[in-house]
Formats: C-alpha cells, structure tokens, sequence
C-alpha cells in the first residue's frame, strides 16, 4: 500500500471520530437543554425530543465505539479487518431509537386519555429553534465527513438526527397549536406521529446495516465503473466473477482479469498494477483482489452458476413449481 494510500486512510479515521465526538457533544447540549424546558413545559412534545435526544447520546456513544472498533488494524484473528463493527453499531442504534419510539408511543397515548394543560409554550418554541440550528451544523459535518469517508456508522448518525430535524419543526408545530387552540390534544397527537417516524428511521438504519453485514453488492453504477475502468487499459481482454461489497469502512472488490495467454508473468503483473491504480483512484478506500486468467480459458465461473440459478428459478414460476 503506497504512502499516499495509507493517508488518506488516516485522515478519514480522524474524521470519523471528530465526528462521533461532535455528535456526543451537541446531543449532551440539548439533553441538557431540553430537561429544564421539559421540567418547566411539561409538554409531551418536549419530552419526545428529550427522549430522542437521550437515544442520540446512546447512540452516538455506541457510534464512537464502534467506529474506534471498526478503525483497528487486521490482525491474526481477524485478516479482513473490523470494519462490520460500524454496521453492528448501527443495528444497535436502530434498537434504541424503536425503544425509544415504543416509550414515546406509551406517554403519548396516556396524554390522549388524560390531556393535561402545557406551560411556557413560548419558551419550548425557543428551545426547538435552538435545537434546530444545532442540528442542522452537526449535520452538515456529517455529511462532509460521509462524503469523504464512506462511513456506515456515522451515516446511521446522521440519519436520525436529520430526523430529528423534522421532529423539531413538528414539537414547533404541537406548541403553536396548543397555544393558538387551547387544546390539550394537539401536543400528545404530534408526539404519536413522531413515535412513528421514529420507527420508520430506524427500520431504514436497520436495513443499510443488514446490507453490509450480509456483504451485498455494490451498487450497479460502482459495477458498471469497476468494469468500464477494467476494459478501458488496452491490454485487458475481459473479466468476469465481479464480486463487491462493503467492509464498513471501505469497499472489498475482487474479479478474474482476462489477459492474452502469451503475456509473462511479469507483464501480466505490470497490468494488474496499472489496473488497480486507476481502480484506486475511483475508489479510494477499497481493497482488491485480481485474478489473471489467460484469455479464453472455459472453467467453472460464479457468474456462469448465478446465470443458471436465475433460469432455473423462472423456469420454476413458469412451470408453477
């Protein structure tokens, strides 16, 4: 791995962990924030955005946690590297944040029964704007150190407090209605319907976690470069077997290279460097595994037994077996 390489692969790791560090500290600063407006409110949409800030707090630890895990070196035991450590720390985000939602859910439901009268709307209509413009930094950050990072976990991060954004806008929107109407069944409705976005966000985490714990594809627009990339060197003849998925903190790419069968080996490994150079330059934080394959040859391909495993399936639904 050239110098340049192992760079760039240290600044991303500072990142990532600059940016669980700035999650752990603006939701510490709005938990503390929105306990003293919730003690003087007593608005249940107050409350939901403190329990919601509460999880973000959990979680963002779990996300440093699991972050630091996923940044550890291979080692014997572990030759691949820890990097499904991020998508474990957002399945454990994904379980807060329904926990949390389930709690929300509960309280809200008991208002609805026993409406109860919310104090000080003006000052929990200040607090939510605070919390917005707080929000909004951290996740513009994140997004300038997912966009250079590719980080899973901090992505996870990152959704739920966008999330929150529009959780904040709807605890706004309760209080204003409790206070224009008078009515006690504003703040309890808003409260359900952010139980329910909250469950929906984590059920997307979940699913983007699942995704690289279960090593699925790339997608087909990262195929398409590694194959457009490939062909584009005069002197490769084809490839096939294209396996790719994510690590949690990079992409693992690996195919078969198809080159004419007169080539040394030392010619053939010449090309495969120049290959993985421009591959590297698409995709910085992958690692690659290439194959040489003389031109031709007719062996046993994955490609081949997924192709038949499609046409037996639709002869299958065809058939109605």
């Amino acid at each position: 791995m050239n110098t340049d390489h192992m760079q760039d692969r240290e600044g991303a790791a500072r990142w990532r962990r600059r940016a669980a560090y700035a999650s752990i500290a603006v939701a510490l600063t709005l938990i503390a924030v929105k306990l003293a407006t919730y003690l003087s409110t007593g608005s249940v949409s107050i409350l939901s955005s403190l329990i919601d800030s509460s999880v973000d707090a959990l979680a963002s630890v779990v996300t440093l946690l699991g972050v630091a895990q996923a940044l550890t070196p291979p080692d014997a035991a572990h030759r691949f590297g820890h990097g499904k450590a991020e998508p474990l720390a957002a399945l454990a985000q994904s379980a807060f944040i329904t926990g949390s939602a389930v709690f929300l859910g509960y309280e809200a439901i008991g208002r609805l029964v026993d409406p109860r009268p919310v104090d000080s709307t003006g000052l929990g209509i200040a607090v939510m704007v605070f919390a917005i413009v707080m929000t909004a930094g951290l996740v513009t950050f994140q997004r300038w150190v997912i966009e250079r990072t590719g980080s899973i976990a901090i992505d996870a991060d990152s959704l739920h407090y966008r999330g929150d954004l529009l959780m904040n806008l709807a605890v706004i929107a309760a209080l204003v209605l409790t206070r224009v109407t008078g009515s006690g069944y504003w703040d309890p409705l808003f409260a359900l319907g952010i139980a329910g976005f909250l469950v929906w966000n984590a059920l997307r985490i979940a699913e983007t976690a699942l995704d690289v714990l279960m090593d699925r594809e790339l997608p087909d627009d990262d195929r398409a470069r590694v194959v457009a990339l490939v062909l584009a060197h005069p002197q490769a003849r084809g490839l096939h077997d294209l396996r790719t998925r994510s690590t949690g903190v990079g992409q693992h790419i690996d195919f078969h290279l198809e080159l004419d069968s007169d080539l040394t080996l030392a010619e053939a490994h010449d090309i495969t460097d120049e290959i993985e150079l421009r591959l590297r330059e698409a995709f910085p934080s992958a690692d690659f595994s290439i194959h040489q394959e003389p031109e031709g040859l007719d062996d046993d391909r994955l490609d081949n037994r997924i192709a038949e495993a499609r046409a037996a399936a639709r002869s299958g639904l065809l058939s109605g077996r």
